[in-house]
């Protein structure tokens, strides 16, 4: 059975603050370890008032706090914006605190705008050293080698999981010539899903990080008792689409009775396009849904995305997901 695991965006709602959000993120992690998810992870996005996981390692701090056996991870951070010893010190701090708990995810865009980029002291242009960065970082996390002066410390021996994440086919180049798991956000960005996944598995060069090819495969999940009951649901994240293509981003909205009442046909196509990988309904339609996707991209692991307003009509959704997907079977007892 494909293993399930959830991204966690903190979403701010309206109608609350950060902090609810953050602790609605560590409640969303313990509620998903109990429900037999494989990870949780939290994505690196920044000038967004309403994402609040611009922090990451500290939000994976946060939730691994609260969990015993999940593993928590960031899905992802962008390289560009830090110095890879940063980041092996940050997450080797991490791994030391919660061993064989923690992951990396890594990404080449910088999750901004150019604005943001200037605020963090990025060159737009260090994305094009990406590659060479992520092996840097690799170098900072493994084992001290001979001679060696410089350490991240603490980083050096915890050999963090490092995974390549994407929606082109750059990353899956990348983690193939790696050997490295691969990541792709078709959550949000599905146009190059299937030549993606091919590239990777096609091209893949086994490493001692990994023998053979393993692909994490972002996907949409609503889930609730009735199909239509999940399509009420959906209208907050179909909203927050709409809205990007407005320019507006803001908090979280309540979910409406009927999404076409609020966005305007280019909004509906475009936000269609970006959520073209969306499951949305009961348990039935959530698990036949499901089944098809995994069919059609042979996925070694989904990354749920579960983007609602109410959290325990989210954690209703992942209670579902994981029952009809045998999650909850997998879970010690």
């Amino acid at each position: 059975m494909v293993k399930l695991s959830i991204l966690e965006l903190g979403r701010v709602r309206e109608g609350f603050d950060t902090r609810d959000a953050l602790n609605r993120a560590r409640e969303l992690g313990i509620h998903a370890e109990a429900n037999g998810f494989e990870r949780i992870w939290v994505a690196e996005h920044h000038n967004m008032k309403g994402v609040s996981t611009a922090a990451t390692p500290v939000v994976i701090g946060h939730i691994a706090g609260a969990t015993s056996t999940i593993r928590v991870g960031a899905g992802g951070v962008m390289l560009p914006n830090h110095t890879p010893y940063v980041i092996a010190e940050h997450f080797g701090t991490l791994a030391t605190l919660y061993p064989d708990r923690i992951d990396l995810g890594l990404g080449r865009a910088p999750g901004t705008d150019q604005m943001t980029l200037r605020a963090l002291r990025v060159d737009p242009m260090k994305a094009e050293r990406f590659p060479q960065d992520v092996l840097e970082l690799q170098r900072w996390l493994g084992d001290e080698e001979d001679d060696q002066r410089l350490h991240a410390v603490p980083g050096v021996g915890t050999k963090v999981p490092l995974w390549i994440l994407g929606s082109s086919l750059f990353g899956a180049q990348l983690a193939s010539q790696l050997g490295l798991p691969y990541g792709f956000a078709s959550h949000f960005a599905p146009g190059a899903l299937d030549p993606a996944l091919k590239l990777y598995r096609e091209r893949f060069e086994p490493s001692d990080a990994l023998a053979k090819p393993y692909a994490l495969v972002g996907v949409n999940v609503i889930a609730a008792d009735t199909d239509e009951a999940a399509k009420k649901l959906a209208t907050s994240q179909q909203m927050s689409f709409a809205n990007m293509v407005r320019g507006q981003r803001g908090l979280m909205q309540p979910p409406i009775n009927d999404i076409d009442d609020y966005w305007l046909p280019h909004e509906k196509a475009h936000a269609e396009q970006m959520l073209a990988c969306s499951i949305i309904g009961g348990p039935e339609t959530v698990r036949k849904g499901l089944e098809a996707f995994v069919e059609r991209t042979q996925a070694d692991e989904l990354m749920i995305v579960s983007d609602m307003y109410e959290p325990s009509a989210r954690l209703k959704s992942l209670e579902i997901i994981a029952d009809v997907m045998g999650a909850k079977a997998k879970t010690p007892a």
